[in-house]
């Protein structure tokens, strides 16, 4: 790619003066996006009555996140890479304060949609914080931080329900958004203060026609699936959606393909380790949404149904907690795994673990406990496989294109949790059982999405036998200068993995 500076290793080239200190604040600033993703929750069937508007316009405060996050993920990533990783991360956690403050004075429906969609934008701290891991950290230290930056997602989202949950059990719903303001003015603080930026840069110009075709593309596929259920799935509006969805990325995908300097670069991307990594990715998304959805309903619906277990929503918190610390745990271990054995068996192992949590749910889901148990099996699939992803996509990128291609995975993730949410709300909704009045989702519906989770976890893990084979190397400083050596030497010193 032309205006590619690739960051030289010189002998007296070292690292960041206080690695520790940069690993840290990255996560931090990781956990606490996420966080703010799962702050809404407790007050979903509230938003209603506290807004103002009807239920089907109340739930865009949360669409509106997964759209901006969704828009903003790849062209963030891209515009790291341009202009420098760090300022970015900085621009991306203004936007999650001041979408925090804007919710936090809210009371009704517009100027909280217009919050959430500020909130969403910030989505891509993740992907560019493994970015600067990449450009800033030795080779040795580079594995273990970048899975522990990828569970950060986790962790963040398994804190966040029972805080959450708390403040909004005990305080003014308002108390949430001044939390979430409150902690990424922390987090910014300490970027500005700790982090340095990155002299990798691709420079050139902004791929604004390709940002406009992936957005246009990307809303129209997630709208249809996620209003899909509301609209109706052969209306109008949703089939026109998804039509303007296919048409537009194709559009876009030619644009791209012909473009000097695309927003993504699709060759790179076609590559097998690339390619199978992000349909895998797709699979975990989906896989992950399953537990996401059927826990939490079988916590809170009543005794009587046979099968509910009647608990509020802060104890559903503190049973989904314990999957962010196991998700945590697991960070240095997938490291370990993926160094002697290569990040394509960490990705499979992860997958069969999660396959293996959703089975023992189908069996095991009538006590607390069980399911404590079942989210740590999955958290600890999760925590293998986001430790094992980042490393499969820097292992065949070049060191220029590391947040684009950082980013692009991570939105492969978000439409595999879209798409489940759309399967999962249909099985739900078919298989359903009478509890007084009120149609309730049945025993066998939990239990067929569980088994659907299980088997989008093998499809991943088998997708993941496609990748290519380890091939251990030495982690050296690779010297380059052009775009051609890079592209060859640095995925090698990352992963060791062939592509």
């Amino acid at each position: 790619m032309p205006n590619t500076l690739a960051r030289p290793a010189e002998a007296g080239d070292s690292a960041p003066p206080r690695p520790n200190a940069v690993v840290a604040v990255l996560a931090f600033a990781g956990i606490v996006v996420s966080l703010m993703q799962t702050l809404v929750i407790p007050i979903v069937p509230e938003l209603p009555r506290l807004l103002d508007a009807s239920p089907s316009n109340a739930i865009w405060a949360v669409t509106a996140t997964l759209l901006a996050a969704a828009v903003a993920t790849p062209i963030a990533g891209r515009l790291g890479d341009m202009f420098g990783k760090r300022r970015l991360l900085l621009v991306s956690l203004v936007l999650l304060v001041t979408g925090s403050v804007v919710c936090a004075l809210s009371d009704s429906l517009i100027p909280m949609i217009a919050g959430r969609t500020l909130q969403g934008l910030a989505a891509a701290v993740v992907p560019l914080g493994i970015s600067i891991m990449r450009d800033e950290l030795p080779a040795e230290r580079l594995a273990g931080s970048t899975a522990l930056m990828s569970a950060s997602l986790g962790v963040g989202g398994a804190l966040g329900l029972p805080s959450a949950a708390f403040i909004a059990d005990n305080f003014n719903w308002h108390v949430l958004f001044w939390t979430s303001a409150a902690l990424g003015a922390v987090a910014l603080a300490l970027v500005l203060v700790i982090v340095p930026e990155s002299k990798v840069r691709t420079g050139g110009h902004f791929d604004l026609i390709g940002s406009l075709g992936i957005a246009t593309g990307l809303v129209s596929l997630l709208l249809a699936v996620s209003k899909g259920a509301d609209w109706g799935w052969t209306s109008g509006t949703t089939l026109g959606l998804l039509a303007v969805a296919i048409l537009a990325l194709l559009a876009w995908g030619r644009y791209e393909l012909r473009t000097a300097q695309p927003l993504v670069d699709l060759r790179t991307t076609a590559r097998r380790q690339v390619l199978f990594t992000n349909l895998a990715s797709v699979a975990f998304g989906f896989s992950m949404f399953a537990m996401s959805l059927v826990l939490p309903q079988l916590l809170q619906l009543p005794e009587a149904t046979g099968y509910g277990l009647g608990r509020s929503m802060l104890t559903v918190g503190l049973v989904l907690a314990p999957q962010g610390l196991v998700m945590m745990a697991m960070a240095p271990l997938s490291a370990a795994i993926s160094k002697t054995k290569g990040p394509k068996i960490t990705l499979m192992l992860g997958a069969a673990i999660v396959a293996a949590g959703y089975g023992l749910n189908i069996l095991l889901m009538s006590e607390i406990w069980h399911l404590v148990l079942v989210s740590c099996v999955i958290g600890g699939g999760v925590g293998f496989a986001y430790g094992a992803m980042p490393a499969l996509i820097m292992g065949a990128v070049p060191a220029s294109e590391t947040a684009a291609a950082n980013s692009l995975n991570t939105l492969m993730r978000s439409i595999g949790t879209s798409i489940a949410s759309a399967v999962a709300g249909v099985i739900l909704a078919q298989m359903t059982t009478t509890f007084g009045t009120t149609a309730l989702p049945s025993e066998n519906g939990f239990r067929t999405v569980m088994a659907i989770g299980a088997g989008a976890a093998l499809l991943a893990f088998a997708l993941a036998a496609f990748l290519p084979r380890h091939r251990p190397v030495v982690a050296t400083a690779a010297s380059s200068t052009s775009a051609g050596t890079d592209t060859a030497a640095e995925p090698a010193k990352v992963s060791g993995a062939t592509s």
